[in-house]
């Protein structure tokens, strides 16, 4: 790259004005070309500039070799879409805030760049400024004591209309997001450094606030509480004014910033009151810079470009997603949610159809009974609720080649089961997915209950049949014949596709197909017990089977039944478990015993000479059994998925499988 960071402008908005006029005063920048949707409007902004190279669309722009980095200036809710195609086309990116609409999109910016290896950073221009950096280290060294509250407030009266970005809802209108979102990453910040850390997310989130005739919040109060019972008070507004400044309330004092978000725009002092306790006049601490305030943040780009992400207090990507979480969080006290972010109206991030990316490298197996190639790994819906980060995490899992996802009538009360229907329905993918369903939970493990749940799943799920259909538990009460005539039943009816069973015993699933064999039944076709390279010390859930056991191993290996394991990678186990680490109960209940961490050292150890992560490691010992596997893995986050799925390439031998399991030295 040349020295000079040679900038374009995603579209010819008042905020990219600013920008323009801080760039012209920084040390490493220089705008060269604006890209907008009309033109007319791009030329009438570069000759405003003296910016050479005039677009008359952001693809046009994106396609400019003289541009290196990308500042996008649209409205927020299509920060995404142009992050994501900025980063495919090789930019590094400064997107204004709020980055996204929320978490989820966030996530699929920070993944975008990830997969493209270009640098992003969120802009709050006020993060890059001496002032910030001043007001932390005064948190750090104790100059106000122990921080105990802390008060942000960012509002201004604007006038109404309806399509007015600030008020329409479609624009992704209100305060919180347009300018609550300073407040929010300003307590984060100050509870950091007051905990010692980068920054600190809320352990508690609650808020009133007013929604106006366009349902979005036009003021509002939150209440943010973070570890050592530190309160945060954020109040934002886009119709009333308020006093914009920065308190920070500690044991021994507090700290008032009266310019927190905008100081200094075009350099010169700004100031910080520090009232130290027992003392009537505050001390006035100057921070004087020659440097403006958006040069300094296409400054902090440009020294960074390397590291990919900024450096504290910049908004690292982690920030980012902390601050997002959080704003979700405020939204969600309110009742704020915009109608793209509703079932049936949330889009792709990226605005295109949704399909399988050229790059992906997903492997498939083939279960006899299924017309359709099943994904090597299997996504779990058991946590989904909210359907923007729904959408977001099942397009990214299709997109990388994954097409078979795992429900069941009692997962979240049926929403997790709804919300993968209305996601299949919205994206027109039935045909190309393979839905796993289970029902008949103890105490319901009877053949008529079985029919009334399997129903209900077909209404919230949308469709006529269900590709695999598991009994969720066992009931030996019950004769094994009466199960399997019931799901022959639907078999003949057409709602399933083939059935199996999970949490099921080899003796009744031998007995279960012995019957079958007798009396020309379908048989089971597939089990989802337990399986992982831990062994599971307790039952995850009452009534949980594992099949990790030899015997079990070699039942798989004779027979070549598929197995469908859940928690496949021991719940976090080879991520978390480590013997000083107890605040999760249940996976020290279920997961800690002196054999498994010995089996995490090998791991780590494998880990280590192969160079990969120790969880790529523990899913690859369940992908490379000597019979057919199909993990159920549980990604709540896209990093989550993107870390998971590089054990579809490691193989394992029988050698390297035995070692792991602490069968040879």
């Amino acid at each position: 790259m040349a020295e000079t960071l040679r900038w374009g402008l995603l579209a010819a908005a008042g905020i990219a004005r600013n920008f323009a006029k801080g760039v012209a005063h920084s040390r490493t920048g220089t705008v060269v070309a604006v890209g907008s949707r009309s033109l007319r409007k791009a030329e009438a902004f570069a000759d405003a500039f003296d910016i050479p190279r005039r677009h008359g669309s952001y693809e046009a722009l994106l396609a400019d070799p003289e541009v290196d980095a990308v500042y996008i200036a649209t409205p927020h809710p299509m920060h995404a879409e142009w992050a994501i195609k900025a980063a495919e086309a090789g930019k590094h990116i400064l997107c204004e805030k709020p980055i996204a609409i929320n978490h989820a999109e966030a996530m699929a910016m920070i993944e975008a760049a990830v997969r493209h290896d270009v640098f992003l950073m969120e802009a709050f221009m006020y993060r890059c400024h001496p002032q910030t950096h001043r007001l932390i280290g005064l948190v750090r060294d104790g100059a106000v004591g122990q921080v105990r509250v802390i008060r942000a407030a960012f509002a201004f009266h604007s006038w109404f209309d309806a399509e007015r970005r600030l008020f329409a809802n479609h624009l992704g209108g209100g305060g919180i997001l347009d300018v609550g979102c300073y407040t929010v990453s300003a307590s984060r910040l100050i509870a950091g450094a007051a905990l010692g850390t980068d920054f600190a997310d809320p352990v508690e989130v609650k808020a009133v606030g007013h929604l106006g005739e366009t349902g979005v919040d036009e003021w509002t109060v939150g209440c943010l509480k973070f570890e050592g019972d530190i309160l945060a008070e954020v109040a934002t507004g886009v119709s009333l004014r308020m006093t914009n400044t920065l308190e920070v309330y500690g044991s021994e004092g507090r700290l008032v910033v009266p310019c927190p978000w905008t100081p200094g725009r075009e350099g010169g002092a700004s100031t910080i009151l520090l009232h130290r306790k027992g003392e009537d006049e505050p001390e006035a601490i100057r921070i004087e810079t020659d440097d403006w305030l958006y040069g300094l943040e296409a400054d902090t780009v440009a020294a960074n470009l390397e590291r990919r992400q900024a450096e504290p207090p910049a908004m690292t990507w982690d920030d980012t997603l902390g601050n997002m979480r959080t704003l979700d969080a405020w939204r969600e006290a309110i009742g704020l949610v915009y109608e793209m972010e509703k079932p049936g109206n949330v889009p792709t991030v990226h605005r295109r159809p949704l399909a399988r990316r050229a790059e992906a490298r997903m492997p498939y197996g083939r279960i006899e009974g299924l017309d359709t190639d099943i994904s090597r790994l299997v996504m779990g819906v058991d946590n989904q609720h909210r359907m923007s980060h729904t959408a977001v995490m099942f397009d990214d899992w299709f997109e990388r080649g994954g097409n078979a996802f795992d429900s069941a009538f009692i997962y979240g009360g049926g929403q997790c089961e709804t919300a993968l229907g209305q996601w299949i329905a919205a994206r027109g993918v039935r045909d190309q997915v393979v839905i796993l369903d289970k029902g008949a939970h103890t105490p319901d493990c009877l053949p008529d209950r079985l029919t009334e749940q399997l129903l209900v799943s077909l209404d919230r799920l949308g469709t006529d049949y269900l590709d695999i259909y598991m009994m969720h538990r066992d009931n030996p009460e019950v004769p094994v014949g009466e199960f399997i005539d019931v799901l022959n039943e639907h078999v003949r009816a057409g709602r399933i596709r083939i059935f199996g069973a999970s949490n099921w015993t080899i003796e009744r699933i031998d007995e279960a197909g012995a019957y079958a064999a007798e009396h020309g039944r379908q048989g089971f076709s597939a089990v989802s017990n337990n399986f992982s390279l831990a062994r599971m010390v307790k039952p995850v859930w009452k009534g949980c089977l594992q099949a990790s056991d030899p015997e079990s191993r070699a039942w798989f290996q004779k027979t070549q039944m598929p197995l469908m394991p859940w928690s496949s990678q021991a719940r976090g186990f080879f991520v978390r478990g480590d013997p000083g680490y107890t605040a999760d109960r249940s996976l020290v209940e279920c997961w800690y015993a002196e054999d498994n961490f010995k089996r995490l050292e090998r791991v780590k150890e494998l880990a280590r000479r192969r160079g990969r992560l120790p969880i790529q490691i523990a899913l690859a010992y369940v992908l490379c059994q000597p019979f057919p596997t199909y993990p159920l893995i549980g990604p709540r986050l896209l990093s989550e998925t993107r870390t998971s799925l590089p054990a579809l390439d490691i193989h394992l031998t029988p050698d390297d499988l035995a070692w792991l399991n602490l069968e040879r030295d």
